[in-house]
């Protein structure tokens, strides 16, 4: 194991995420904002706000080389034991994303370029962790033994001088999104409802069980990408939101949805979702869409091949017997719509790593379809640009060999030149290509923090 120096102090109370960032983070070159504070599932909420001193970023593309065995040789040359007091939680690591088009590393082909980097990863050596459950907040730095004396303790001053102030401002409504989405769409209404008709005739010739058609929105660029998120978030409030600027690039996420954990025991979760129906004002229809989800023929087939790809996934990298799905498609409830939602679960063998599961589930089945090879080379001839960030991964890979990532969906990706969202739907054999096309306008309505049902 490689040293490592880590300077800890901890404040009895959970600060508040935005007052930590505006405080601490808006001035610097890059930053990231995991919020947990809506975490499913975990014995602990937890968010994670920091930054990289140094600005030790590693952006790839696919040309670039093999990002997963990049990453794996970096945190086995820094593994380390974290103090006690940050165990199960967040002891610094990497922070970021694999976008969709590293499947070209997991099976797939290049098919269409990015203007967005592939794989952005920040070092997190500087970070706050704030504790929602237990009320305690920890202030982070991490070092080299032979770094600058005291360089950790002048930042924990910095962050504890910033946790003084609390930070509460209006929110103004960012002007995306009251635009029509149907407007400004890659691919209009008749174009998406022909790529439906060819995943039908797909299907029907029996090539595939499945395909997740997505689309994009391209709309203008926002003067200010943390504030669209800081809308986002209230408008769309969702387990798996975060915040991540490198320079004129920035991701907001309102994912709800977890692409795959480990845990300190080597146990590696996915959560797919595969389902979605709109939340109604009235509490009785409201409660009767939930119902109607749950019993659906065609979602519940649609989540169910989902959930048999996953685990073959898992399988390729755990202990035999040790797949399981303790939880089966069960109705989860967010701020604008119902989603069906399983658990699978594996048992890592020894000797593999978090990195190894992440690249043999990669990319997230919910977003490509069933078989996964041969339902992303369909994909490859109907979507005409590249996804990038959105049906990708983004989280954290820490040194203690844990990971947690969602998949990168109700996703805006912002930059100088535009903001673009990507949304889709599970194409099977009885889908009503009309619905699918409301489904899809639904989830990037979402993206853009639009109230309502969409």
């Amino acid at each position: 194991m490689s040293a490592l120096r880590w300077s800890v102090r901890t404040l009895d109370r959970a600060l508040d995420g935005e007052t930590v960032y505006r405080e601490l983070l808006a001035a610097e070159p890059v930053a990231f904002w995991l919020d947990g504070s809506l975490t499913d599932r975990a014995p602990r909420r937890v968010s994670v706000l920091g930054t990289s001193l140094g600005a030790e970023v590693i952006v790839r593309d696919v040309a670039d080389g093999d990002v997963f065995a990049e990453l794996q040789e970096l945190l086995a040359a820094r593994v380390a034991e974290p103090p006690p007091e940050l165990a199960g939680l967040f002891c610094g690591g990497y922070v970021g994303y694999f976008g969709y088009e590293l499947k070209a590393l997991t099976g797939g082909v290049v098919a269409h370029e990015s203007p967005t980097p592939d794989a952005l990863w920040i070092w997190a050596n500087r970070f706050v962790v704030i504790d929602h459950d237990r009320d305690r907040t920890y202030l982070v730095a991490v070092d080299k033994p032979d770094g600058e004396p005291g360089a950790g303790e002048d930042w924990l001053d910095r962050a504890e001088t910033a946790a003084a102030d609390w930070w509460m401002g209006s929110l103004e409504t960012p002007a995306i999104s009251t635009l029509d989405l149907e407007v400004h769409l890659e691919q209009d209404r008749a174009t998406y409802l022909a790529g439906i008709a060819r995943c039908l005739e797909e299907l029907e010739a029996g090539e595939t069980y499945e395909v997740n058609l997505t689309n994009r929105v391209r709309l203008p660029a926002v003067p200010d990408p943390f504030e669209f998120f800081r809308w986002q978030w209230s408008a769309n409030p969702a387990p798996y939101a975060a915040f991540i600027r490198y320079g004129d690039l920035a991701v907001a996420s309102s994912s709800p949805e977890r692409f795959l954990t480990v845990d300190a025991d080597g146990w590696a979760e996915c959560r797919p979702i595969k389902g979605t129906a709109p939340r109604d004002l009235d509490p009785a229809q409201d409660q009767l869409a939930a119902k109607a989800l749950a019993e659906d023929d065609k979602t519940r087939a649609e989540n169910l091949m989902i959930v048999d790809l996953i685990r073959n996934d898992l399988g390729r990298v755990s202990v035999p017997g040790t797949v399981n799905v303790p939880q089966l498609m069960q109705v989860e409830s967010y701020r604008t719509m119902h989603q069906l939602v399983t658990t699978v679960r594996g048992r890592l063998r020894d000797g593999l790593t978090a990195v190894d599961a992440v690249r043999a589930c990669f990319p997230p089945g919910s977003m490509t379809g069933a078989p996964k090879i041969r339902t992303m080379q369909i994909i490859d001839e109907l979507e005409p640009s590249a996804r990038g960030v959105y049906s990708g991964a983004l989280g954290y890979l820490s040194l203690d060999g844990r990971a947690d990532l969602s998949v990168v969906i109700r996703t805006a990706v912002l930059t100088p030149d535009g903001t673009v969202i990507g949304a889709g739907g599970a194409i099977v054999l009885d889908s009503d290509p009309v619905a699918e096309y409301d489904e899809m306008v639904l989830k990037a309505t979402a993206a853009v923090g639009r109230v309502g049902r969409g």
